[in-house]
């Protein structure tokens, strides 16, 4: 089957967060693992890349298909998953700042403003009652909660302004929105085999919110911080036990939700690991390999799909 730009979802873009998040995270164990450091710059260009190429494709889509760039940006279920965009600009602009700092900025200022403006956009539909139980998934995470990961490039840019409000923002955000989604677990209808891997993107606020909260406020080590980071390993325990037949699921761009969420954990397990040492050490190396392992696979079954034309399938009756 050909490939449709028409077909591209905006959460293809969750690809640059799982690889560009992954090579901050490796970054962060040069001191603490024996990670070697061209494996920390690999994933964070290929992620830089995956964006050099994601980005003028849908800028192309929304030129030539404005139409289904509006029904995607409209649809309630579908909105989380375009905030990947710009979460993505700004962790490819963190990866990007050792060795561009005008490039990076760019990307920051592209990322932050339009994240804020699809935030407004989402508390706006919200407010007008337009959305369903059903339409609540994971994906509203990174849309409502995407402020969390605003440090990891605002900082090292000199935007600590901006990165503390966007992140306080989120964080007070980020019980609300999780509950919502646990709550349409429980009473909602269940959510589709395509759209499962999303749940992991609950892991994201536990482990973010205390790795980028000791990053502003290095003085606020230990409780109540800490405790998110053991939300983190409880939450993804249980996630692995419900995703235990993940293999089954259909294959898509929702498959990217399981890497990110599992960066944000392993860059959590460094961070504790590197204030408390001990047997902690051995948990950040195990989340950090499964990191890896789980960005690896989806991006080889990413190139294979794409390579047998199944990943953007044609539309019937549209151009490419």
């Amino acid at each position: 089957m050909a490939l449709s730009l028409r077909s591209l979802p905006a959460g293809m873009f969750g690809a640059v967060m799982g690889l560009a998040g992954l090579g901050l995270a490796c970054r962060s164990a040069a001191e603490l693992l024996p990670v070697p450091g061209l494996l920390a710059e690999f994933w964070s260009a290929l992620g830089a890349l995956a964006l050099a190429l994601l980005l003028p494709a849908y800028l192309l889509k929304i030129l030539r298909h404005p139409d289904a760039v509006r029904e995607e940006f409209g649809n309630p279920a579908l909105i989380g998953f375009c905030a990947t965009l710009p979460v993505g600009m700004t962790l490819a602009a963190a990866c990007i700042e050792p060795y561009s700092a005008q490039l990076a900025q760019l990307l920051w200022w592209c990322g932050a403003p339009l994240l804020l403006i699809l935030q407004l956009w989402t508390l706006a539909r919200l407010a007008r009652g337009r959305v369903r139980l059903a339409h609540i998934n994971g994906g509203w995470l990174i849309v409502l909660v995407g402020g969390i990961v605003m440090p990891f490039a605002g900082l090292p840019l000199g935007h600590e302004v901006l990165s503390t409000g966007m992140y306080c923002a989120s964080a007070v955000a980020a019980p609300f929105v999780m509950t919502a989604i646990v709550y349409r677990a429980w009473a909602g209808p269940v959510l589709p085999e395509a759209l499962r891997p999303s749940w992991f993107i609950l892991l994201v606020p536990p482990s973010l919110i205390y790795v980028n909260g000791l990053a502003l406020w290095p003085a606020w080590r230990g409780l109540p911080l800490e405790f998110l980071y053991y939300l983190a390993l409880l939450l993804a325990a249980a996630l692995f036990v419900v995703a235990r037949r993940f293999w089954r699921w259909p294959f898509g761009a929702p498959w990217w939700a399981f890497t990110f969420p599992l960066d944000a954990v392993a860059a959590a397990a460094l961070r504790y690991a590197g204030t408390h040492g001990g047997p902690w050490r051995a948990v950040a190396g195990a989340a950090l390999l499964l990191a890896n392992l789980a960005v690896a696979l989806v991006l080889a079954r990413t190139l294979t799909a794409l390579a047998r034309g199944r990943l953007l399938p044609q539309s019937a009756g549209n151009g490419p």
